[in-house]
């Protein structure tokens, strides 16, 4: 099995906003399998599909960002996961507007949901795929990431969140992160 964590904060008021782009990505992937999110269990929205000879469970911690790693090591435990099995899908505001970033290990880099995932699971050592949200220029990093897109980023999300959920796939496909490293690693617009 592979669990697929989307990071993000739950609720109306947070939805399509910059730091809910793993949800976002994850939503496109379950509309694509006509998958719906049910639950919560675990601290977290779930859904599952199998695709090649993989069992791929899709979940949307309920635990607002901060208070991710919660749910993803109630997640691994109850499954029997390890971090090898682990996908975290993520904003970052150190890449454009939907350039992709994927990195087999590696530091929170400031984002607090991936620190709060390293303090749970124990480590480092789980996969990530981060999405460019841009960085602010006039305004606060929260007030940013919980804004919404503008009209003119729009384009360059949704190729970003298009390319996303094509790296997760690569990776079902294949088994290889440093092939999909390889494949969807390359600069923005």
């Amino acid at each position: 099995m592979k669990l697929v964590v989307g990071l993000g904060n739950i609720g109306k008021e947070y939805e399509n906003t910059r730091h809910n782009t793993g949800f976002m990505v994850l939503d496109h992937l379950a509309e694509q399998e006509k998958l719906t999110f049910s639950g919560p269990r675990q601290e977290a929205m779930l859904a599952k599909f199998h695709y090649q000879n993989s069992t791929v469970l899709l979940a949307k911690p309920t635990t607002y960002m901060n208070e991710s790693g919660r749910s993803v090591k109630k997640l691994l435990n109850y499954y029997d996961l390890t971090t090898q099995d682990l996908l975290v899908v993520h904003d970052d505001l150190d890449l454009s507007t939907g350039q992709l970033r994927l990195r087999e290990r590696g530091s929170a880099g400031g984002h607090n949901g991936i620190k709060s995932i390293i303090a749970a699971v124990g480590g480092q050592n789980f996969k990530r795929i981060r999405v460019g949200i841009d960085h602010p220029n006039q305004i606060s990093v929260v007030d940013w990431v919980l804004s919404k897109f503008a009209a003119k980023q729009q384009e360059q999300i949704m190729q970003g969140i298009d390319q996303a959920v094509a790296a997760i796939r690569f990776w079902l496909t294949t088994d290889d992160f440093a092939a999909a490293m390889n494949q969807f690693n390359h600069k923005g617009k």
